[in-house]
């Protein structure tokens, strides 16, 4: 008996001991499941804990490591650190450990602790911090401006009843925040959202899209206590007439010629020309303007359209195609500029003023003195011309007196030789007849002289 009371004694000790050592190292024992919490880095993360109704008035606080008196890192008597905070919702029997920019040094095992006497409660806590991007596939989606577009957004059965949204950019942490358009409101302005929850896609509708669009989108289901799944989606939005977009200059008074393809399965279609900013409000040239006249060639798949005479009010954007409908690919954008062809005046600098006047000056100058010079040849060419009509005149009347000359010559050879024949009939001798040239000259110049 004596032994059976001593062993019952010891046992009561080592009992005694154990929780005297508990008590003081703060003895992790685990009262539910263990929590898994994941935060962004540099975002916060929230852990959250719940506890009994008999401890609502009880301290709370979090810890790492083995909860020993170095490894708390804050309790509700001390609500905020620069690392932490906490709060405690006694109405819903939870409260709430924050902590600020999370890093991944701050990866780990935690534990949630409830203060009571003898051995405290503690939930196990893991921590797992990740990057604040996301994904690694991204689903692209082209689309142009003016047209909807619509964004389907894959999740798993067990999401069902999850709550989804829609937002841009590319940061997981604040989506929710920041969404477009979540599945309870279902429409929001440009947006619409439904959720086919037996294929397990919801599909996000934008409409009237425009250039500014276009970027990074990110498809979220919320999940209560982990973190939300999400899905990439790059929508591009290009410009409406993405086909072919052109930019032509035209000179006033001068004709023009525009060309349009189209696609060879319209080559029955009405083919068209209008004018304006926008395709949605542009007047048909064709019908209201004779000077526009289009020909069709079906070899080519284009149509063409003349100007006869072009006009500084013909400048401007103008839309040719071949769908009345107005799908993509089957017109083209033309931006007319006409130049009026006037001389564009500009302020001349002074300097540059006197420079042109000098200059000017002395054009008219040379062209003056040129001008005079011109006119002294005329004269000297014109005495020249006086002088030779005199030589003229006298080589003129030279002629004329050795005309006389040798008339007069022919008439003294004409009476010597009728002097000859008569000293023949007398039976005298004749006289010399031989009369050299040059006398004849003389003679005939004593003639004139007398």
């Amino acid at each position: 008996m004596f032994l059976f009371l001593q062993s019952k004694a010891e046992m009561w000790s080592f009992q005694n001991l154990l929780l005297t050592i508990c008590v003081a190292l703060r003895c992790v024992i685990s009262a539910v499941g263990m929590i898994h919490v994941t935060g962004y880095v540099g975002r916060d993360a929230n852990v959250s804990c719940s506890y009994d109704q008999n401890y609502v008035s009880h301290e709370k606080y979090l810890c790492k490591n083995d909860c020993g008196n170095s490894d708390v890192l804050i309790t509700t008597s001390q609500a905020s650190k620069t690392k932490y905070s906490i709060y405690d919702d006694t109405s819903a029997r939870i409260f709430t450990t924050s902590i600020f920019d999370l890093q991944y040094t701050d990866a780990g095992k935690y534990w949630c602790g409830v203060m009571r006497t003898g051995k405290d409660i503690y939930t196990e806590v893991k921590l797992k911090s990740v990057q604040d991007s996301c994904c690694d596939t991204v689903t692209k989606v082209q689309s142009y401006e003016g047209h909807s577009e619509s964004v389907s957004c894959w999740y798993e059965s067990q999401y069902q009843n999850s709550l989804k949204y829609i937002c841009r950019g590319n940061q997981p942490s604040t989506c929710l925040q920041q969404a477009l358009i979540t599945s309870d409101t279902k429409q929001n302005a440009r947006f619409r959202l439904d959720d086919d929850k037996v294929l397990g896609t919801f599909t996000v509708n934008i409409s009237s899209l425009t250039r500014n669009d276009s970027g990074s989108y990110l498809c979220g289901v919320h999940r209560s206590s982990e973190l939300d799944v999400f899905s990439a989606v790059e929508l591009e939005v290009e410009e409406w007439c993405c086909v072919k977009s052109t930019k032509i200059n035209g000179t006033a008074g001068h004709p023009l010629t525009l060309q349009c393809p189209y696609p060879p399965q319209h080559l029955d279609n009405r083919k068209f020309l209008c004018k304006g900013d926008h395709r949605n409000n542009c007047t048909d040239i064709l019908r209201s303007r004779s000077r526009f006249t289009l020909q069709d060639d079906a070899a080519s798949s284009s149509f063409t359209v003349r100007v006869t005479e072009l006009e500084a009010a013909d400048a401007g954007t103008y839309w040719c195609g071949s769908d009345s409908q107005w799908r993509v690919g089957n017109y083209t954008k033309i931006q007319l500029s006409v130049d009026a062809g006037h001389y564009v005046g500009y302020t001349v600098p002074p300097l540059l003023l006197l420079l042109m006047c000098v200059f000017a000056v002395l054009v008219y100058k040379c062209k003056h003195q040129k001008a005079k010079d011109n006119e002294t040849v005329m004269n000297i060419n014109a005495q020249n011309e006086d002088a030779l009509e005199e030589v003229m005149r006298v080589a003129e009347n030279h002629i004329y007196e050795s005309q006389e000359v040798v008339i007069y010559s022919n008439k003294e050879t004409a009476e010597l030789q009728n002097a000859g024949n008569d000293y023949e009939d007398l039976g005298e001798d004749e006289p010399d007849l031989n009369v050299t040239t040059e006398e004849i000259f003389c003679n005939g110049n004593f003639h004139i002289a007398n």
